[in-house]
Order: C-alpha cells, then sequence, then structure tokens
C-alpha cells in the first residue's frame, strides 16, 4: 500500500488540490448566499429560490468535495517521506483544516436555518463571516508552501 502511495503522490496532491479548491469556493459561496437570503421575504418566490441553492451547492459541492480533501489528505499524510511530524508547519495545517471543517459544520446549521426560515442574524453578520474560511486558507497556504516552522 504505501508503495502505492509514493508511486500515485503527485496524482493523489492534485486530485487534493482539486478537491480543496472546490470546498473552499463553495465554502466562500454560502455565506454570500446568506447575504441575499437575508433580504429576501420569509416565504417569497426568491426565498425559496436561495434555499435551493443553498441546498445543492451544500449537498452537491461542498460536502463531497471536503470528504474528498480530507481522504486524500489522509492518504497524504501517510505517504511514505512526505511530512516530518516534527515540524511546526504541519499541526498549525491540520489545526486550521478542523477549525474550516467546524465552520462547514457551523454552514450546515446556518443552512437548516435559513430553510425553516428561521435565521436571526443580519446581512451584515453573514457579510463578516464570509472572509473566515478564506482566513483559514491563507494560513495553511503559507504553511504548505513556505513552511516556516
Amino acid at each position: 500500500m504505501l508503495d502505492f502511495l509514493s508511486e500515485w503522490y503527485l496524482w493523489i496532491k492534485s486530485l487534493h488540490i482539486a478537491a480543496v479548491i472546490a470546498w473552499m469556493a463553495g465554502m466562500m459561496y454560502l455565506p454570500r448566499l446568506f447575504v441575499y437570503h437575508c433580504d429576501a421575504p420569509a416565504g417569497s418566490a426568491q426565498s425559496e429560490t436561495f434555499k435551493t441553492m443553498e441546498r445543492k451547492l451544500l449537498r452537491g459541492i461542498i460536502n463531497p468535495a471536503m470528504v474528498v480533501t480530507f481522504l486524500l489528505g489522509g492518504l497524504l499524510l501517510v505517504t511514505p517521506g512526505v511530512i516530518d511530524w516534527s515540524d511546526g508547519w504541519i499541526w498549525v495545517k491540520l489545526g486550521c483544516v478542523l477549525v474550516l471543517g467546524a465552520i462547514h459544520g457551523i454552514f450546515s446549521k446556518w443552512r437548516k436555518e435559513f430553510a425553516a426560515d428561521q435565521n436571526t442574524r443580519p446581512a451584515k453578520f453573514y457579510r463578516l463571516v464570509n472572509e473566515i474560511p478564506f482566513v483559514f486558507l491563507l494560513v495553511i497556504i503559507v504553511m504548505v508552501i513556505v513552511r516556516p516552522f
């Protein structure tokens, strides 16, 4: 198995990066939909359209992309010679990934609130939240590329 991982390392890494891009694109777009959804009256055709868009984005793109990201990332972690577990950068990266997973869960909860017409937060809140996934993504990129420690 470990020989397979080493031989296919670049393919696994490439697909992992593609999955991360899909996951993060969705994670940055979903709160933007929430911003617009806040302005749609509950029960309106516009609100129902946003509900459909949010559900399809989460279930059709964000959830599968996160699963693939975690699976392929796990394979990369166990590929011989890829990670030096004494380096600090990997721990910061993994911590950020876990936080992004938690944020994903929070976004899912908020989508359910919108679906039930129970959102209580203003659009401004979601405009601010919209930036959070990017901040964690930026830290992850720096950790993986620069490896500052």
